[in-house]
């Protein structure tokens, strides 16, 4: 529901941006909607303003099909009414360009006189047109944002190609320049019929949805709270697989620091064990013996001082002092239980663990909370910090962060068979009959150790080869949506993006795995499909926010410079391992990526194909072939 909510809200705000053009504006006020179009945009403007207070309450996570049934016609009509009012302000810059009048306001209204004589005042100019150029069977619909603003204009028609009938364009043939330059098409009476028939339905259903939403969202919107589970500092899984020479390598660092506090985040993608890798580094002999005392503490996304200084202060011990005057951890004041923690440290070393952080809002909050531990006598105290969020390792970190990838190949399928089966419990005829199949489908979980946990529990259900051939084929695992499964736990991630991030992580499903995306190949295709405005894309690094919330990840890329005959490097950026699945998940509705030798045409929803392709003002069906 709140993509819905974000998608309407977006297209709302771009036809209200469209309109906004005192060209467009005037044409839309001689066809006599009722309303003028400052009257319009002001209806746009309340529901619009609506649908984004939705999406941060309980109206955005929660389902009402009357409501998604609404914003899906109401989104329809705006993506297609921003595509027609595009291609009039398209013709009106054409006008301007070339001395025409094609798409100029007529005093009598769009009726069949104002026609007549526009293409006889043109009639010349459409003769030259029509008796020198073919005409075509197949055209371009521009969207012509990019011709406004100077961009890629390739890229922005590139898929939308529209078929028109010889009748319907020798017809309209009089777009043809002077020289004889074959041109797009303005055929008034259509133009102005479907431009009148869209805004009139885009008013009477945002007029439904407002009074849907209004009385449903509190005055004062509380956003709806991320609930995660709890984590504990008791190892859930005795056997530990693979990343043995991190392991040793990181608990040698956390032994031999030597500033009073040292900070180590570990970063990593969900699901790619982060918790299971820290319990067993807080669990092992060498650091028990070093750390006198050791805090384990569960953050999750309630970063709130006070409440974790007073868990924190409860998991020290209390000094003699304090035990034998009877204070208790009581109080609410901050400042004294920080002052309480700093006594119980004083000579210690400590290790202080604050797993799963999904937020910290200011550098300030965090050397805030941090402010008690750096108050101690003794050097080597460290601080471990596990996040999805490379951002917030970056805030937080005073060492560099380990970050941790998906297990090698051959550690992972020890683990996946784990998983399976448990502690040596393989079928007699597990070799011969399932180890293939099982590789296979170890191949395509990318080394995710929560991957590998979803995937057993399908397998472990039915031993039967055509179980587990029906799980490869189907790739399962990617619709199981429990809690601990691996795609609703990736999707939190996704849930908490703002909406437009949203929208530019759903394409890049529409790209083959593994792929190197550079800011300006990614930008212009952003900006081609409509997602960001391309006068304001340098007000904003979409792929930085992206990365900094752990969807991709930057690597440095060579060329070689045949002018200065030598090799230069790049920034491009790649996806996480299984983002690119959730990528092609949650885009399902937009579009539909057509790759590898297992696509069945029946993948293909019926809808998508007829309501993209028979309408030439629908959006386009992207695919990447």
């Amino acid at each position: 529901m709140e993509v819905a909510l974000g998608s309407a809200a977006s297209l709302v705000g771009k036809v209200w941006t469209t309109l906004s053009d005192s060209l467009v504006a005037a044409y839309v006020d001689s066809l006599q909607l009722g309303h003028n179009s400052e009257q319009i945009r002001d209806k746009l403007l309340h529901a619009q303003g609506l649908l984004l207070n939705a999406q941060g309450s309980h109206v955005g996570h929660n389902p009402n099909p009357g409501l998604q049934g609404l914003l899906e016609k109401l989104s329809k009509d705006a993506d297609q009414a921003e595509d027609l009012l595009d291609e009039l302000h398209y013709f009106q810059i054409h006008d301007r360009l070339h001395g025409t009048t094609y798409a100029a306001i007529q005093e009598a209204g769009p009726d069949l006189k104002s026609v007549v004589r526009h293409q006889a005042l043109h009639a010349a100019t459409a003769l030259r047109h029509t008796l020198g150029s073919l005409v075509p069977f197949f055209s371009y619909s521009p969207t012509p944002k990019s011709k406004r603003d100077g961009g890629d204009y390739a890229a922005a028609v590139a898929g939308r190609v529209t078929k028109r009938s010889k009748t319907n364009s020798a017809s309209a043939s009089a777009s043809a320049t002077a020289d004889g330059d074959d041109m797009l098409h303005f055929d008034r009476v259509p133009m102005s019929s479907k431009i009148k028939s869209l805004l009139q339905s885009m008013q009477s259903h945002c007029d439904s949805v407002s009074n849907l939403l209004i009385g449903t969202i509190p005055s004062s919107c509380t956003p709806v709270v991320l609930r995660r589970p709890q984590t504990a500092s008791m190892i859930i899984q005795d056997t530990f697989h693979g990343r043995g020479d991190i392991f040793e390598e990181t608990v040698n660092r956390i032994t031999t620091a030597t500033n009073i506090v040292s900070v180590l985040p570990i970063v990593g993608p969900g699901g790619i064990g982060k918790t299971t890798f820290t319990t067993h580094l807080y669990n092992d002999a060498r650091t028990q013996e070093h750390f006198q005392v050791r805090v384990w503490v569960c953050v999750s996304t309630d970063f709130d001082v006070l409440k974790l200084t007073r868990e924190i202060l409860g998991c020290i011990p209390a000094t003699e002092e304090e035990r034998n005057s009877g204070v208790a951890n009581e109080t609410t004041n901050l400042d004294q239980l920080q002052k309480s923690i700093a006594q119980r440290i004083k000579s210690k070393r400590f290790l202080l663990v604050l797993d799963d952080i999904w937020k910290c809002d200011s550098q300030d909050q965090w050397k805030t909370l941090l402010a008690p531990f750096t108050e101690g006598e003794a050097k080597g105290s460290m601080v471990l910090v596990t996040t999805r969020f490379p951002k917030i390792a970056d805030m937080v970190k005073t060492v560099d962060p380990l970050e941790l990838r998906g297990l090698e190949p051959n550690d992972f399928f020890t683990f996946f068979e784990a998983c399976i089966f448990g502690a040596d419990n393989k079928p007699e005829h597990y070799e011969d009959e399932f180890a293939g199949i099982a590789r296979k489908i170890a191949n395509k979980l990318k080394g995710s150790p929560l991957a590998a946990k979803t995937v057993g529990r399908l397998l472990h259900k039915h031993l039967s080869r055509e179980h587990w051939n029906g799980v490869l084929e189907k790739h399962q695992w990617l619709k199981q949506q429990k809690n601990d499964d691996i795609m609703p736990s990736l999707k939190i991630s996704y849930d908490c993006l703002p909406f437009v991030l949203k929208k530019c992580f759903s394409y890049f499903g529409l790209f083959p795995e593994d792929y190197w995306f550079t800011s300006s190949e990614i930008n212009h295709f952003w900006v081609a499909i409509g997602i960001i405005d391309s006068n304001h894309q340098a007000d904003r690094n979409y792929l930085e926010e992206l990365m900094d919330n752990g969807f991709l990840m930057k690597k440095k890329g060579y060329y070689w410079d045949d002018r200065y005959q030598q090799q230069k490097e790049f920034d491009c950026y790649v996806m996480h391992d299984l983002m690119h699945e959730l990528s092609k998940i949650v885009s399902a509705q937009d579009c539909l990526n057509i790759s590898g030798l297992d696509f069945r045409a029946d993948a293909i929803p019926k809808y998508k194909w007829l309501s993209r392709l028979s309408d030439r003002s629908a959006p386009t069906l992207l695919v990447h072939l």
